[in-house]
């Protein structure tokens, strides 16, 4: 498997673990660069490598009434402070083909919301910019039929493209984590991300936010990393209680330098077998 370009560090092809970690949604400039840079410090210290995820923009919440972000030019302002005092990549979310370009300007990567993965001129227009590409596998998809977003990054002219796991909907207000899933789609030729944190929601059960059950946050990481995958996707927050999106389903920030720790040395065990 050809390993992917993010910034300076590389994905899958045999290169460490990678952690993607970060607030859900932007709060303020402030939080943004806090968190920023304890994430640094824990992730460093378990001797692993990390991109730091923020959205300027939550255009999927439950409610009209939900928080959404700072916005596009207010949030890549921030994100870019963030870049220029961690030295971390970017990633950044995006849901219109017009923010593809003026996100490149700052972000490492341009991530494809799920439900969005199947929006060809999305696709297209962030392969264009040059930047890494990380589709979240819809929850309506099996696995094998991500292949098609890939190709439509691909066929634009940008190999640096990976997928990501975020759960299938199992019935009404559920999500479920197939683990046949990871290898099924690293056999597509491309990088696996699991993100552990949003395959804990539970969509729409909180009448009116989506509720979670960040308790599993471990157990699961644990299987994914056990099951090959090339890196992590954690919503970290210092108080998940007071985070402005995706508040029951983050991890605490205090709980990620013991699970990184685990997940280094299941991922030694996996790699050596």
């Amino acid at each position: 498997m050809p390993s992917v370009r993010i910034g300076s560090l590389a994905l899958g092809g045999g290169a460490p673990l990678l952690v993607i970690a970060g607030p859900c949604v932007i709060e303020s400039e402030a939080h943004a660069l806090e968190t920023a840079l304890a994430l640094k410090a824990i992730v460093t210290d378990a001797g692993l490598r990390m991109v730091f995820k923020a959205s300027y923009d939550k255009a999927n919440r439950t409610s009209i009434d939900s928080f959404r972000g700072p916005g596009l030019a207010k949030g890549l302002a921030v994100l870019a402070r963030v870049k220029a005092e961690t030295g971390l990549p970017i990633l950044t979310d995006i849901h219109d083909a017009d923010q593809a370009a003026p996100a490149a300007e700052v972000a490492d990567v341009l991530q494809i919301p799920a439900f969005l993965c199947r929006q060809t001129d999305l696709l297209v227009a962030a392969a264009r910019t040059g930047r890494a590409v990380n589709i979240k596998k819809g929850q309506f998809l099996a696995p094998r039929d991500i292949r098609h977003a890939v190709t439509k990054v691909t066929a634009a002219g940008n190999a640096d493209v990976f997928v990501t796991e975020r759960g299938t909907s199992f019935g009404y207000n559920n999500l479920v984590v197939d683990m046949r899933a990871f290898p099924i789609m690293r056999a597509l030729g491309v990088p696996v991300i699991f993100d552990v944190t949003h395959s804990m929601q539970l969509p729409g059960a909180g009448d009116g936010v989506t509720a979670g059950l960040a308790e599993y946050i471990e157990p699961l990481a644990r299987a994914g990393v056990a099951a090959g995958v090339d890196g992590v996707f954690l919503e970290v927050h210092e108080e998940p209680s007071r985070a402005k999106s995706d508040a029951q389903n983050a991890l605490r920030l205090d709980l990620l330098a013991p699970l990184l720790r685990k997940l280094k040395a299941i991922d030694a065990i996996t790699r050596a077998s």
